[in-house]
């Protein structure tokens, strides 16, 4: 199987890194050159990658093509490929739909639309795609966690929470300058604050099964450190706009 990347940024760049430290076969992956540094990195880094001359190209010369660009980028030059009928187009694409993809692509080709993030370059996360394909569900198996979703407007949900990710590290990054700022060195700040919520999140995981809100209460002591962080952040409205931000790009995705 032939892999063609369209678009070289950070998504793209995290799943050809997760592609090549699992047990995916594949004969090459080409790759376009759009961001040159990065396109540059991953052939130095990889073997079996080929940067194309153009788009075109990689068309032409694969089996399963992904498209990792922004939707402005995607609108002006989906249009202008020729793809076959005979291919699998998984698409990045946070705003275009599949009946926009359908369109522009105009063959019957095989169409879905994924939403890794870069933690699949460690071979973890989830990856919803829509609609439900066996075959990229056990590819995506193999570098994360494959969510397979039926209805497309179902989907604008997952991308939304999908949205939260730089929000995540920014608190990470708030917390560590404010330990950096009473005198912790950086490097013992920011290793402890990561661990922190890894911990954090790993024991989520392993109680998903029940309701999160049950981990809130049980991380909470009367009068407590935890109770009083919550109760502030609450009393200062940091969920409901944790809330309002969801809701506001949950409809730009409906536009």
């Amino acid at each position: 199987m032939k892999l063609g990347f369209i678009g070289t940024g950070k998504i793209a760049s995290s799943v050809i890194t997760g592609i090549f430290s699992s047990k995916i076969t594949f004969i090459k992956i080409l790759i376009s050159s759009r961001n040159k540094l990065i396109a540059t990195k991953l052939k130095k880094k990889f073997t079996k990658i080929i940067i194309a001359k153009n788009n075109q190209e990689i068309v032409d010369n694969c089996d399963w093509v992904f498209l990792s660009i922004t939707p402005s980028v995607g609108q002006k030059i989906i249009k202008e490929l020729k793809f076959k009928s005979t291919q699998t187009i998984i698409s990045f694409i946070s705003t275009i739909t599949l009946m926009d993809l359908k369109k522009a692509i105009k063959v019957k080709a095989k169409i879905i639309r994924a939403i890794p993030l870069p933690p699949i370059s460690l071979k973890k996360g989830p990856v919803p795609i829509c609609p439900p394909n066996k075959k990229v569900k056990n590819f995506f198996n193999k570098i994360g966690t494959t969510v397979e979703i039926k209805n497309e407007k179902s989907s604008i949900n997952f991308w939304s929470a999908s949205g939260m990710m730089a929000s995540f590290y920014e608190l990470l990054r708030v917390m560590t300058d404010w330990l950096v700022k009473r005198g912790v060195k950086r490097d013992i700040a920011q290793k402890y604050v990561t661990s922190l919520f890894l911990a954090l999140s790993e024991d989520a995981v392993f109680n998903s099964k029940k309701d999160l809100k049950h981990l809130v209460k049980e991380s909470q002591t009367p009068k407590g450190l935890n109770e009083q962080g919550v109760k502030e952040l609450t009393k200062a409205g940091f969920y409901k706009s944790f809330e309002k931000t969801l809701n506001n790009i949950h409809k730009r995705l409906n536009k």
